[in-house]
């Protein structure tokens, strides 16, 4: 008779786990508070170091090379470093909004975003360009609820 793997139903109790027990759990994996972080990233986390501490982490050379890669990307910049990225839409997207009946289409380039074929460096300059006012360019192109969920 084979032992079953306790792991993956550990994990899938995190979905429906009180967040004071999420948080208790945090204390017990960390030995420290929790992040101030949503209830998805908090169960994101928690469900990592369960599986880090069951079946090991990351290879040491791996951590190196992925660390090779970032500087690679980003040159080395500490700023850069710290933009989260996954909050940028794919580079090559196309984001259409519609403003007193005229259809605007701005596609995301790896360093920003071009609107009417000129290049912005944010969605809230295109945004006051096109209506005249200022405008957060998240809110504006509906991607302000999404941005935060991420």
């Amino acid at each position: 008779m084979t032992k079953s793997d306790p792991i993956p139903a550990r994990l899938a109790a995190l979905k429906t786990a009180p967040i004071s027990e999420l948080k208790a759990q945090w204390h017990d994996l960390y030995a420290s508070e929790p992040p101030r972080y949503n209830r998805k990233n908090l169960e994101s986390r928690l469900a990592y170091r369960i599986q880090e501490l069951a079946y090991g982490g990351l290879n040491p050379e791996i951590v190196k090379r992925l660390e090779a890669l970032g500087e690679q990307l980003d040159g080395g910049n500490i700023t850069t470093r710290r933009i989260r990225t996954d909050l940028m839409p794919i580079a090559g997207t196309k984001l259409i909004r519609a403003h007193q009946g005229v259809e605007h289409v701005v596609t995301v380039l790896q360093t920003g975003f071009e609107w009417q074929g000129r290049p912005y460096q944010s969605l809230s300059a295109i945004a006051r360009a096109i209506t005249g006012t200022r405008w957060n360019g998240w809110t504006f192109f509906g991607l302000k609820h999404s941005r935060r969920a991420a």
